[in-house]
């Protein structure tokens, strides 16, 4: 499993204001293009949906060829995890694009969610649980910030679906969650040459403990500058490129 975040010299994903701050450039923006291209599933929580209204598709028409040549749907399954089932059944997430989209939901809110979201997306119950603690979630994460969903179990149950390689993307609580529970195999780590220095704003990652410390030090595979951005991509795990299908 993948997990992708762009961020400030100073650790913040976003500013404080209404407008999404832009972190990435045209070469990092492809980059990610690719990276998407090669997953089986993007996950994003839904303050991200709300907030930031993302399409979550491959924007490169040769990638969606290469994609259909070996089999696959243009774009990776979208997938998206929720406390309270708000989500607009108008946002892009479930208009745009042919991909499958699954919606992760707590119990409390899954008939709500179901109603909501009919013959958009397909709502699977999955209980609180998440090894991560709840402080851990970031005010990307909205409403949802409440109550952590079962990170293990929602990656046993795409793997169940045939996802093998799942890129999350976002929010600061989701990023939190999955990160704190271990679950990462590789970090791809994005910075943009500035500031935001507003303690308002979501920061990468939230609150928490970590299985990478002081003690246990994690390995940089890669160092890679792009323009005016920098990628560090870090290895979590033994899986990290040893076998490009795995979550």
């Amino acid at each position: 499993m993948l997990l992708s975040c762009a961020m400030s010299i100073d650790g913040y994903i976003d500013d404080a204001t209404d407008q999404r701050l832009l972190l990435s450039n045209e070469a990092d923006l492809d980059r990610v293009d690719a990276v998407r291209a090669g997953c089986d599933a993007i996950l994003v929580g839904a303050g991200t949906v709300r907030l930031d209204d993302p399409r979550l598709v491959v924007r490169s028409p040769e990638r969606q060829q290469r994609r259909v040549a070996r089999g696959l749907p243009p774009s990776p399954t979208k997938v998206t995890v929720t406390a309270t089932g708000d989500l607009d059944p108008a946002a892009r997430f479930f208009t745009v694009g042919d991909a499958e989209r699954i919606v992760y939901c707590a119990p409390a809110a899954l008939e709500k969610a179901r109603h909501r979201l009919a013959g958009l997306a397909t709502v699977v119950e999955v209980p609180p649980g998440c090894a991560a603690a709840a402080g851990g979630v970031g005010p990307a994460d909205g409403p949802d910030a409440g109550a952590p969903l079962g990170c293990a179990g929602v990656l046993a149950d795409l793997a169940a679906r045939g996802v093998r390689r799942l890129m999350v993307e976002g929010g600061a609580g989701v990023h939190t969650q999955f990160l704190g529970a271990g679950l990462v195999d590789e970090l791809h780590l994005v910075v943009a040459p500035f500031f935001v220095g507003d303690r308002r704003a979501p920061r990468f990652p939230g609150d928490g403990r970590f299985p990478w410390h002081p003690g246990r030090r994690a390995i940089l595979a890669e160092a890679r500058q792009i323009g005016d951005v920098v990628l560090l991509r870090y290895a979590l795990s033994g899986r990290c490129g040893s076998d490009p299908g795995h979550v």
